[in-house]
């Protein structure tokens, strides 16, 4: 996946060959919440996705209201109990806490 980031919002940038543009959509928003743009050259690409999230965070706060974020940095997981267990077992024996160990984890996988 081919991907831009501008002032901690991530896009997945696609090549449509029917249109002849590149184009993008800022990743982990809320479904209520789309933020798309395009452009022929790479240049323009960046141009329009910055200008995008610009006006995203300027309407915003002209509304009163908070910019979203991607993500707030707190996570609630549902797993097997056996997994849990050898998670925790995982992690006592790396001498980190559970949560320190997981972020570690998530962090490797997200980008390895």
């Amino acid at each position: 996946m081919s991907s831009m980031t501008y002032k901690g919002y991530t896009a997945r940038i696609e090549f449509s060959e029917n249109d002849g543009v590149f184009w993008g959509k800022v990743l982990g928003l809320p479904p209520s919440t789309s933020i798309s743009f395009e452009g022929e050259t790479v240049v323009q690409l960046t141009q329009d996705f910055h200008n995008a999230i610009d006006f995203y965070m300027t309407d915003c706060a002209k509304n009163g209201k908070e910019a979203l974020k991607p993500a707030s940095g707190k996570m609630m997981l549902r797993v097997a109990p056996e997994v849990h267990s050898a998670a925790l077992i995982a992690a006592q024996a790396s001498g980190v806490s559970l949560n320190q160990w997981a972020a570690g984890v998530l962090q490797a996988a997200a980008h390895g």
